[in-house]
């Protein structure tokens, strides 16, 4: 009865004072553990939509998967969808073709630029540059595909193809078997285009969390500022800069509108930088909804939608394999 009173009187205090009561110790446990399952279910919707989106593709393209052997649809050069011919092989190819091209093309001059930006540039410098990239980063991707479609295109017809044709044609990769600009190449500079905002921004991000003071012990000591770059900054944000590589080839393998505008869009094997292709994106793009008479055509287009899944997912787990060894960490 007492401690009730005293309960009551603390009560009154806290209210008197405009101050809420403190809940108890059973009430602040609930409310932690509820905090927690929320918090927990969120988590575990990213896996549920990924599983659910694998599960539901599988489904859907299991009526050309069970009607024709891994070797036919996969290996398959031949693409004729009203003769019961799907070989995803063209597209495929067309797709990695298109990604390498652009992911050597963005690269290096992206890690120089973050390096400038980070260790060499002015803040004022930074205060202009790094509002550019973001807005080169919110520009459609359709955008990108139309400036491709009146600048790369005729660029490459006009430029690139005849001093390849004169100069380099010797090299299997850089023979002109085409007459027109759109091309693996057209496809893959507007790709390097695209990425080049993310990786820059994810690397100098990477860079800026190296501790100044090891910069200026390392200049102390009387190293020059590239030797601390390459020595002391570089080295401790290598597995970053994997990251950022990985995380712009993820995108660049799914990016469809701006590609599809200047690959050429060719069901067929390249053989050349300069020749046409037709990745996995723009074949889905350019064909669901169309000719869906045809019997398994719905199928096959949803398993390439499957293949572009999981090659994406593999990739991204093999990356991440490779980022824990270079940590030199175990799973945890």
């Amino acid at each position: 009865m007492n401690r009730q009173i005293q309960t009551d009187r603390n009560k009154a205090n806290l209210e008197s004072e405009g101050r809420s009561s403190r809940p108890s110790v059973v009430a602040r446990n609930k409310q932690n553990q509820l905090a927690k399952r929320t918090f927990f279910i969120i988590t575990l919707l990213p896996m549920i939509l990924i599983s659910a989106i694998t599960l539901v593709l599988a489904i859907r393209s299991w009526p050309i998967l069970s009607t024709y052997s891994p070797k036919d649809l996969f290996l398959g050069s031949t693409w004729r969808p009203d003769n019961g011919l799907f070989g995803f092989w063209p597209y495929i190819t067309g797709t990695f073709w298109v990604t390498i091209v652009g992911i050597l093309l963005s690269v290096p001059p992206c890690l120089l630029t973050a390096l400038y930006l980070s260790e060499y540039s002015r803040s004022f410098t930074r205060s202009i540059a790094k509002p550019i990239l973001d807005l080169l980063a919110a520009i459609p991707p359709v955008v990108y595909g139309v400036w491709g479609l009146l600048a790369i295109v005729p660029l490459v017809e006009d430029v690139l193809a005849p001093l390849s044709k004169r100069w380099l044609s010797f090299i299997p990769i850089f023979k002109v078997n085409q007459p027109t600009g759109f091309s693996i190449i057209a496809g893959g500079i507007v790709l390097a285009v695209m990425i080049a905002p993310l990786i820059i921004s994810v690397v100098y991000e990477i860079l800026r969390t190296v501790p100044d003071d090891l910069r200026h012990a390392s200049l102390a000591v009387g190293a020059t500022q590239w030797q601390t770059i390459r020595q002391i900054v570089i080295p401790r944000v290598v597995p970053g800069m994997v990251a950022a590589v990985v995380l712009a080839a993820s995108r660049a393998l799914g990016e469809t509108m701006a590609v599809l505008m200047v690959v050429g869009n060719v069901a067929q094997v390249p053989k050349s930088i300069f020749d046409a292709a037709y990745p996995v994106p723009a074949l889905i793009a350019n064909n669901y909804g169309d000719m869906m008479s045809i019997p398994l055509y719905d199928a096959a287009l949803l398993c390439a939608a499957l293949i572009l899944l999981i090659v994406i997912l593999i990739f991204n787990i093999l990356s991440t394999l490779v980022l824990q060894r270079m940590l030199g960490k175990n799973w945890a």
